[in-house]
């Protein structure tokens, strides 16, 4: 849809056209009136490179500095009563999209301009998510103001959606797509006319009037390239520059418009060397790489976009159930407890439910990591944000849509990078330092060359300016972090603070709590003794026939290890609380429990009952007389817990045991696992003390836990990890979820942060050593300014391939 032309307004950005104008440009063959020669001339740009269908395309004027300073009526709309921005009753807090980020300058910019307006309390913008955080005080501050701040230094804030963020980001994409074709287009064909002009001049066959018509028809061809492709250069300079702050876009822009407008005196003065070839080579490839960037912070945040359009919205309400199955399209947020939706093979479920009819095959890989699919049968639970993957399912809500399992995961992944490591802090500051070190630098180096040969001083200014790549510096951490982020939620580990793969790294103490993170935290059958001429599974068989209705957690171990097979059928069963189970099969009657309610009817115990029994409990079947057997059981060791705990011995890590379950069951997980240092039956405060102790001595502590009754050692963890899964994800009070419940993910967790920290001391050393040996280079001469395009283009781009080789797993 074309934009709507205000009255006397400017067909270029829209802007009012002075009186008495006479600016004009002829686009489809209609005279267009502009409200000032830029405009004209970036107008007749776009017609003469044939691209006046932007003109008919377009549904919004071009951006212009007015704009800047005007609020659009619908934002200020926003207040701190809206419920999407409150957070308690003497702040408020909001998670907002910013449009315009092009490198980790934009970054520094605008939360150094949100923390000096008056109650904003923190504020911190993912480069990789485009998302900016922010706590302002309810009395000092509204959302509007914060904005307003943003929009005062070039960029455009809204409150996050998913879908209007995904629009944005598609269109960025095409624009900055369109912007590289142009400097590509340029570039060619100034080359074209420079080659010949090089190669002639070498042997004197070109003519003063040709050289001079070549460099003429170098300068038209340029323009599209400076006014069109190099304008996110010049946006961001000048956003840094109003806002008194020196951004990595301040040498770049200087760069090209030192190089084309000496070129453009040396063009009407027919005296000096033109660089039309070096600024459309220079533009073309810094857009490169700054696409390259895009795409790569595209792909590092793939995982959290993917997650916020993973939930449906729309459901398929069965409003007559169950005297009428027919089924009404309905909002997913509309949706109550108790209402019927039905789902159908491939779509995903609403809201946290109750299956009532149907089993089927659901994905949850979205939610867990984990790709294989889990069956679910009529009346367990499914989490909100599952896929349907076999068989049409009817549930019955349990949640709100607002208040499912995918939700909660989603406020979770809210927090999370909304904050920076120490060592990005660092890179962002030594960055902006560098800039300015760089200015002043290019203007020694220009002064030195000017007395020692003012017929390069330009060019040799030009080039130190263009090859430094402060750039490298400030992407070396947060692209590496959030490539490193975006593999992890694949994997089904969520990290919600910032600072937790640089504090693993460097944890000296690894405190695991027992049931439920080193245990599976259920009983499993661990061991049979015969106690009878029964054979042990014919045992197995009677004890899972007497158990089979049972839901006790002893029950479903025996009935686990039984199996699936076909087994008897007991009758006349009785359950005395506390003892155990008694009934008939085969007309023979049994009991299985303690040995007190056993030997009831079995007859005096056969030998010590606490033989063997240390950290187990014993079950026992018996008949009229006869001892059949004991059934040993325990809470079993995760499968992985071996190897993990190995891998954290081999790395130099204390591992710590705290537990409140009875000494000796603690010191025996211990033992199994190889742990020196264990305490069982400890209270949390017990446990808080334990961690506050370590620490007081230096110690960098990281805390395992299952993230409901250590939520107090969670926090005071240096680094904390809870074995999340459904609604425990809302109380989550660690710094990383383990959405999978698999011990491994800590492993994996490790193993991810000794290879971030590894690349991001590459990435600094890479920048920091590109910039020692090409800045002097440029100093020097050795370097013109084209070469020195490649050079700054190529580093970036070094560091962003080395931080996305943290994608793979």
């Amino acid at each position: 849809m074309n934009a709507v032309l205000k009255p006397s307004a400017c067909f270029h950005c829209g802007l009012p056209v002075p009186s008495g104008s006479s600016w004009n440009v002829t686009i489809d063959e209609l005279p267009r009136t502009m409200c000032c020669p830029g405009c004209e001339a970036v107008a007749q740009t776009i017609v003469d490179i044939g691209q006046s269908a932007y003109y008919r395309d377009r549904d919004e004027y071009a951006v212009n500095a007015f704009d800047a300073t005007l609020m659009p009526p619908e934002l200020r709309l926003y207040s701190n009563d809206d419920s999407q921005f409150a957070r308690d009753a003497s702040s408020c807090e909001a998670t907002l999209s910013v449009e315009g980020i092009r490198c980790a300058a934009c970054v520094w910019l605008i939360e150094r301009q949100l923390t000096r307006l008056p109650g904003v309390q923190a504020a911190s913008l993912n480069v990789a998510t485009e998302r900016l955080y922010v706590r302002w005080s309810r009395a000092q501050c509204e959302p509007g103001d914060i904005l307003q701040a943003v929009r005062q230094v070039g960029y455009t804030a809204y409150p996050y959606d998913a879908v209007r963020h995904g629009e944005r980001l598609q269109k960025a994409s095409k624009t900055l797509g369109r912007q590289l074709f142009v400097a590509g287009l340029s570039m060619m064909q100034v080359m074209m006319y420079v080659a010949p002009a090089y190669l002639a001049a070498e042997d004197g066959t070109l003519d003063d009037s040709m050289a001079s018509l070549m460099r003429w028809a170098s300068l038209l061809l340029t323009l599209p390239a400076i006014c069109y492709s190099a304008m996110p250069f010049f946006q961001g300079a000048w956003a840094s520059l109003r806002a008194r702050t020196l951004g990595m876009d301040v040498p770049v822009a200087l760069g090209i418009l030192a190089a084309f407008f000496g070129s453009v005196v040396a063009t009407f003065t027919g005296r000096g060397e033109v660089y039309y070839d070096s600024a459309t080579m220079f533009i073309f490839l810094l857009l490169c790489s700054r696409y390259y960037e895009l795409q790569a912070r595209r792909k590092a945040a793939s995982a959290l976009e993917r997650l916020q359009h993973a939930l449906p919205a729309s459901a398929s309400l069965m409003a007559g159930f169950p005297d009428n199955r027919a089924t009404t399209l309905v909002p997913a947020g509309t949706l109550d407890v108790g209402d019927i939706i039905l789902v159908k093979p491939g779509e995903a479920i609403a809201a946290d439910s109750v299956i009532i009819e149907g089993t089927s095959a659901l994905d949850l890989s979205l939610l867990t990591g984990e790709s294989a699919a889990q069956r679910r049968k009529t009346g367990e639970q499914v989490p909100g944000g599952a896929i349907n993957a076999s068989a049409v399912l009817t549930l019955r809500v349990l949640k709100p849509a607002r208040e499912s399992t995918l939700s909660d995961l989603l406020k979770l992944i809210e927090r999370a990078g909304s904050g920076k490591p120490q060592i990005a802090q660092w890179a962002d500051k030594v960055a902006a330092w560098f800039v300015l070190g760089l200015l002043l630098f290019a203007v020694a180096v220009f002064a030195f060359w000017s007395w020692h040969d003012a017929s390069r001083a330009w060019p040799v200014a030009i080039a130190a300016l263009v090859v430094s790549c402060p750039c490298a510096l400030s992407l070396a951490t947060p692209t590496a972090l959030a490539a490193a982020t975006d593999s992890l939620l694949r994997r089904g580990v969520l990290i919600v603070q910032p600072h937790v793969l640089e504090t693993l790294h460097r944890a000296t103490h690894i405190v695991f709590d027992k049931t439920g993170t080193l245990t599976l935290g259920r009983p499993v059958l661990q061991q049979i003794e015969g106690l009878g001429n029964m054979t042990e599974d014919a045992c197995l068989q009677l004890a899972a026939a007497l158990e089979a209705g049972s839901a006790h957690p002893l029950a479903q171990a025996i009935l686990a290890a039984a199996g699936e097979q076909a087994r008897a059928h007991a009758e006349q069963l009785q359950e005395v609380q506390g003892q155990g189970l008694e009934g008939v099969i085969n007309g023979v009657r049994y009991r299985l429990g303690n040995a007190a309610f056993v030997a009831a009817i079995a007859g005096p115990p056969l030998g010590d009952t606490a033989v063997g029994m240390q950290g187990m409990t014993p079950l026992y079947l018996g008949t009229q007389g006869h001892w059949l057997t004991r059934f040993l059981l325990s809470d079993a060791l995760r499968p992985e817990a071996r190897e993990v705990v190995a891998y954290f011995h081999r790395r130099g890590k204390q591992v710590v045991l705290l537990s409140g379950d009875q000494e000796a069951l603690t010191q025996s997980v211990a033992a199994q696992l190889g742990i020196a240092t264990a305490c069982g039956e400890c209270l949390p405060d017990e446990k808080l003390d334990f961690v506050q102790q370590l620490q007081a001595t230096g110690a960098v502590v990281a805390m395992v836990g299952d993230g409901i009754n250590d939520a107090a050692v969670l926090s005071a963890a240096d680094v904390s990890f809870a074995m999340g899964s459904g609604a425990a994800l809302a109380q989550a009070h660690a710094d990383t979820v383990l959405l999978s419940s698999q011990l491994r993910s800590v492993l994996d967790t490790a193993q991810t942060a000794a290879r971030s920290m590894r690349i991001i001391r590459e990435n600094l050393g890479w920048a920091t050593l590109y910039n020692l040996t090409a800045i002097p280079a440029a100093a020097l001469g050795f370097l013109n300014p084209w070469l020195s395009g490649v050079g700054m283009a190529a580093s970036s781009a070094v560091v962003i391939a080395n931080a996305l080789r943290l994608r793979k797993a």
